[in-house]
């Protein structure tokens, strides 16, 4: 039997113990802050199976089945220990860069599995904006459209007004730019 085992008999026989000596079971449950349906369970347990049943037994099985495949575990860490990305970070790079769906706390849980999910103490925090692009993976897809008032200065020294039309395809981020002198949806 090892330490632990040992200490959780010690402890849970010296609550039954104290409930017996003065009778009361509301007190004990006060005076060592348990519940009692804890101290129930407990008594329930140490009547069925003695000293052993106090021991603190394991919590359900694991199951493998939702763990993340060892293929994205892999790109998890490597992202982690070479560029010190956060879970959302890393996330948002198998999203954007892999097509695979991970969720904030299944990556999570990977770095709590591979011991790292605290970050070192001499690495510098990164402010990162809090804005949300919007990529589409077709070209052509998503368009957008600016428009900005341009003044110039003609031969004479007079003040002009132009508009510059710009287009940004969001997939490809390929920009069209283009000078109008007029301000209006009808082609020339």
């Amino acid at each position: 039997m090892n330490r632990r085992a040992e200490h959780d008999i010690s402890r849970k026989l010296k609550v039954l113990d104290h409930a017996k000596e003065i009778g009361n079971i509301a007190k004990t449950c006060r005076y060592f802050g348990i519940c009692r349906e804890t101290f129930y369970t407990w008594r329930r347990a140490y009547e069925s199976h003695g000293e052993k049943g106090l021991i603190d037994s394991r919590p359900c099985p694991e199951n493998h089945k939702l763990r993340v495949p060892k293929a994205i575990e892999e790109k998890v860490v490597y992202w982690r220990t070479t560029y010190h990305f956060g879970p959302d970070m890393i996330v948002w790079h198998l999203q954007r860069y892999h097509n695979i769906k991970l969720s904030r706390n299944g990556c999570y849980n990977v770095l709590v599995r591979n011991k790292l999910n605290r970050l070192p103490e001499n690495i510098k925090k990164r402010s990162r904006s809090k804005f949300k692009r919007y990529e589409k993976r077709v070209p052509g897809h998503h368009v957008q459209v600016d428009v900005k008032f341009s003044f110039f200065k003609d031969k004479i020294g007079r003040r002009i007004k132009r508009y510059q039309y710009t287009a940004i395809d969001d997939c490809t981020r390929i920009r069209a730019l283009k000078i109008y002198n007029q301000h209006t949806s009808q082609l020339y």
